[in-house]
């Protein structure tokens, strides 16, 4: 699923080079725009998390409205010196079994579900400290529309249906509230402009999706590093960020994390709360672990991650792996 969106990010990409001709501006002053694809055909592979896309949008540094400044003024986390953003997102995640030839239900295997979603963040920024706070909404179940967006897109580029979304989990709304903390430690070398920083972070979630505990930490190594945490993914993930600081030309970094993870709860394994469904035995602490490399261009970030994640139910025959890019844009 993967041919039609890398048309589409070329297109974006060539537009948004076009945006970034002249000279930079304050990172301040502009909103980012982003968009992430995950997708395990990158890796010539089609089950488990298959498919995963976000657009979100996030706000300049403390353009925000009254009662977001108000809320935040209230969140026992923040810190108290910080730049406000406000972040908004719509997003689609889908999984299936690893064989999807057959319509009937795979015990053994993970159901078939589809999440759609939108999201709403707070985030605080001090420049070492960044705390976020994201809500994110929707449903779970055919509603979720992964059935449609999965055998249509295969449909079009000539691939083989899914053929048991008839034993998807069903219609339930979901809600998951995300806290994470990240601290940076960056250190500038004196030629050349290389860098090479550490962020190491904590966080969790809670709700009827998702509920968990993480940790972990990621190291950056570049010239011109910008100023953000990482390259943005989908939860649950690595945490990054939405925004970077613009710079005068060309930049990047490689990078490399790992995150462990302690499940409470994962709809898409343990199935439905309020109705009898498929579900599969949860393996309760579950890692990620990505490599990968970010490219920066004037107001325009590119990356792309390669992310490796250890089985996540018992009986699950090996552990997964997925790409991941993302186009983010100063507007």
């Amino acid at each position: 699923m993967t041919r039609n969106r890398c048309l589409g990010l070329g297109a974006l990409l060539f537009a948004s080079l076009s945006l970034s001709a002249g000279p930079a501006i304050a990172e301040e002053d502009r909103g980012t725009f982003s968009v992430i694809v995950e997708n395990d055909r990158i890796v010539n592979t089609d089950r488990h998390y298959t498919q995963g896309i976000r657009f979100a949008w996030l706000s300049a540094a403390d353009d925000v409205p009254d009662w977001a400044r108000d809320v935040a003024g209230h969140m026992p986390l923040f810190a108290k010196q910080h730049a406000l953003r406000i972040g908004y997102g719509l997003g689609q995640s889908i999984f299936t079994p690893e064989d999807t030839s057959l319509h009937a239900l795979i015990p053994e295997d993970r159901p078939y579900a589809g999440w759609l979603y939108v999201s709403f963040a707070l985030i605080a920024d001090t420049g070492e400290r960044l705390d976020s706070f994201v809500l994110d909404l929707g449903m779970v179940g055919s509603a979720a529309l992964g059935q449609d967006v999965q055998n249509n897109f295969h449909d079009l580029i000539g691939v083989a249906r899914s053929n048991g979304w008839d034993n998807q989990l069903d219609n339930e709304p979901g809600l998951v509230l995300y806290y994470e903390r990240k601290w940076r430690k960056l250190k500038e070398f004196s030629t050349g402009g290389w860098g090479v920083d550490i962020t190491p972070h904590v966080g969790g979630s809670v709700g009827n999706v998702f509920t968990y505990l993480a940790g972990g930490v990621a190291v950056r190594f570049g010239q011109d590093l910008p100023s953000d945490y990482g390259p943005p993914r989908i939860r649950p993930s690595l945490p990054g960020s939405s925004f970077f600081v613009p710079q005068d030309g060309f930049g990047w970094y490689v990078f490399a994390g790992a995150e462990g993870r302690l499940i409470a709860r994962n709809i898409f394994l343990d199935g439905n709360t309020f109705s009898s469904s498929h579900d599969v035995s949860k393996r309760v602490p579950v890692s990620d672990f990505q490599v990968g490399v970010a490219l920066t261009f004037n107001f325009l970030r590119i990356t792309y991650s390669h992310v490796f994640r250890t089985r996540e139910f018992r009986g699950q025959s090996q552990a997964d792996q997925f790409g991941a890019i993302s186009l983010s844009v100063k507007l």
